[in-house]
């Protein structure tokens, strides 16, 4: 089992940035099979793949939407993996899923799931 914990959700405007923090309680020994990152729904939309990262930090995807914004990177002294979003726009509100699974990447059809942060960007 995988437990995750997401923070550092809020709100913003547009052109601003922002950091969300997800930690796990497994230990490395399981996390390094694993990847980390997040995934992000609207209301009415399907959940959107954002960025992920190998425990290892070798293997690095991201979604069309995060490329050259955001920044997907890992402690892991602290054991947790985190999101740097800039130059944030309202189209990025919505609420941000950490989600490990084992592979180098997230499909999403068998991870482990946060309770979600949400964002927010208004102006």
């Amino acid at each position: 089992q995988v437990q995750l914990e997401e923070s550092g959700g809020g709100s913003v405007q547009p052109g601003d940035s922002l950091r969300i923090s997800c930690s796990t309680s497994a230990s490395a020994r399981i996390l390094a099979g694993y990847s980390m990152g997040w995934f992000r729904q609207t209301p009415g939309k399907e959940r959107e793949f954002v960025a992920s990262i190998s425990w290892s930090g070798e293997r690095i995807y991201y979604g069309n939407s995060a490329k050259g914004r955001f920044t997907v990177g890992r402690e892991y002294a602290k054991n947790l993996v985190w999101l740097q979003m800039n130059s944030l726009k309202p189209e990025d509100t919505a609420v941000y899923y950490c989600a490990a699974e084992p592979g180098y990447t997230l499909t999403g059809q068998s991870a482990y799931w946060g309770q979600g942060t949400q964002v927010t960007v208004s102006s």
